[in-house]
């Protein structure tokens, strides 16, 4: 919590809360001395003046006190706030940053929950320190003070309620807090189930699925609900508890307080005065307990958020980074080797190759057999476990992310598009694009007809490109690659979902692209006719390169190759 409050509560405005806390804090204190006064000297005394006086005197004091509060509960609010949309920033920036590896060891539901849920717990939990954190302690302590000066035989009392109080509360407390820990646990659970439901709701109807999904929701549910419940009850039992010793606290005082009054030792002033104090010193006693049932299930939340603003980066721009390549585009494999964290054989194993500006290099192999693997490799997404990528002549690991990152264009497997219009996609892959660039990056990609029956750039894309087919997704995808300016393009089997005259058309108008044939093209494919053109075809099987050369070439000396072209021979494909 405390690391948290250093990152994100500006010190002014938090200094600001904390002195109208103390000026309310002051008023309220201050008022029952005057209401000893005004009954003992102006009531009792039959003294109309003082009277007027001194309840003049309580008006201005309570409006003073009126003020402070809202002067504290503004910037409490405040902060809190700015508590809650700093967290939320820092988390989002710091999840981009994730490699593939560090998104799944969180998990992406306890990514979304950590991002929502937990930063609410520590907004509020900041709300109540601000509000609560100084009052409580002073009001007790000074309450004491101030009720013991007033008449120290009463202060007795309190030497009995305040244990028997913080020991029904720590038993309380005891109970309670290791099922409000569990609580952040199960709302992951609800949010895994729930957002697996979302994106895979079509295999869960097309396999008549329905009801064991809300089976597995409905326990989870059960499991969240039956957790709460026993928190909540058992949280519920400190007001009733704190009110019943409160009450009997106030019989005690007026009991003890009626034979002094008797005695003639006591005013009734200062029994009155004594009972404000001692409903005073046994709230802030509660506030203070509420506390810590916040600030542990906040701390918990803290951590959580802490555990990824702490993650360490597996991908570690250099301490010395050289600066960005100038020269003909060039990219090169060094016996590459790469491993996933725990696994026993490696993805990629002793990869070698060398391709210059002007010319594809081609991938093609079964599934499994390395390609995204290898790709990702390249605009550094995974690091290499032996051997050197390089760029443009420089290894990827000497360079910064943000230069590497500007000289390659990359389109993945599955095609994103993002919720907005055709014109703002395009847009991600260059910020300054012309509509004539746009269009021609369309028009290579084969997706300008049906932008242009859509409505054109500013037509809608919804998230995930829903209102899309896949086809048209994946060339959506493949116009915002081209249209980056780039030394190295990567087509990770985005081609799969096009008919086999789109994709030819497509590779026919990138090589006739002049901005493409400065470049470098590395495409990702299992149909031979994608590859077959390529100036170098690599042959992965189980993470090796069994193939690599020419069509005609591997057609003659590489039996992975011969089996593929035959597989698909068979089904009628070239």
């Amino acid at each position: 919590m405390l690391k948290i409050a250093r990152k994100t509560l500006t010190c002014w405005a938090t200094c600001l809360a904390s002195l109208f806390l103390l000026v309310q804090v002051a008023c309220d204190l201050y008022l029952p001395t005057v209401t000893a006064d005004l009954v003992d000297k102006g009531i009792i005394g039959q003294n109309l003046p003082y009277i007027w006086q001194t309840g003049g005197k309580m008006l201005l004091v309570s409006a003073l006190g009126l003020l402070a509060a809202f002067g504290n509960i503004y910037f409490a609010s405040h902060q809190a706030m700015q508590v809650g949309q700093r967290l939320r920033a820092m988390l989002f920036a710091k999840v981009l940053t994730f490699s593939d590896e560090e998104i799944s060891r969180f998990g992406q539901s306890s990514l979304i929950t950590r991002t929502t849920n937990d930063v609410v717990q520590v907004q509020m939990t900041f709300m109540q320190l601000l509000r609560m954190l100084l009052q409580s302690p002073i009001m007790l302590v000074a309450g004491t003070v101030l009720a013991y000066i007033q008449q120290p035989r009463l202060a007795k009392v309190f030497a009995i309620a305040l244990p028997i109080l913080a020991a029904i509360i720590l038993l309380l407390l005891h109970f309670a807090m290791p099922l409000f820990k569990s609580i952040q646990q199960k709302t992951d659970r609800i949010n895994l189930i729930f957002r697996e439901g979302l994106t895979g709701v079509r295999v869960i109807r097309a396999f008549r699925q329905d009801q064991r999904e809300q089976d597995r929701f409905a326990g989870a549910n059960l499991d969240y609900t039956k957790i709460g419940i026993k928190a909540y009850t058992i949280i519920s039992f400190m007001q009733p508890a704190v009110i019943l010793v409160l009450s009997l606290t106030n019989v005690g005082i007026v009991f003890l307080g009626s034979r002094l009054i008797s005695g003639r030792i006591m005013e009734i002033g200062s029994l009155l005065t004594f009972l404000t104090y001692a409903t005073q010193i046994l709230m802030s006693f509660m506030m203070l307990s509420m506390l810590f049932i916040v600030i542990p299930r906040a701390s918990v939340s803290a951590k959580r958020i802490n555990e990824v603003l702490d993650a360490e980066n597996q991908l570690q721009d250099s301490v010395e980074p050289v600066s960005m390549p100038k020269g003909p585009a060039e990219l090169e494999f060094d016996q590459v080797s790469f491993r996933y964290a725990g696994a026993e054989e490696a993805a990629l194993e002793g990869i070698n190759f060398k391709v210059k500006a002007g010319q594809t290099l081609a991938l093609i192999g079964g599934t499994g057999s390395g390609k995204s693997t290898l790709v990702n490799l390249i605009p550094r997404l995974l690091d290499v476990e032996k051997g050197a990528v390089k760029v443009d002549g420089a290894k990827i690991t000497d360079l910064k992310q943000a230069d590497l990152h500007k000289l390659i264009s990359l389109t993945q497997q599955k095609a994103v598009l993002f919720k907005g219009t055709v014109r703002s996609n395009l847009l991600f892959g260059k910020g300054d694009a012309s509509e004539e660039e746009m269009w021609h990056a369309l028009e290579i990609a084969q997706a300008a007809d049906f932008v242009k029956e859509n409505g054109g750039l500013d037509s809608a894309v919804e998230a995930g490109g829903a209102n899309f087919s896949g086809g048209q997704r994946q060339r959506l995808a493949i116009a915002r690659t081209i249209i980056k300016d780039a030394d190295v393009y990567i087509f990770d089997d985005s081609f799969s979902a096009l008919d086999f005259k789109t994709d030819a058309a497509l590779r026919k108008a990138l090589a006739a692209d002049p901005k493409m044939r400065q470049a470098i093209t590395v495409i990702v494919a299992q149909r031979v006719s994608t590859v077959a053109s390529a100036d170098q075809i690599l042959v992965l099987d189980g993470g090796r390169v069994v193939g690599q050369g020419k069509h005609e070439e591997l057609k003659r000396t590489c039996p992975n190759y011969q089996q593929i072209v035959a597989s698909q021979f068979q089904k009628g494909e070239d």
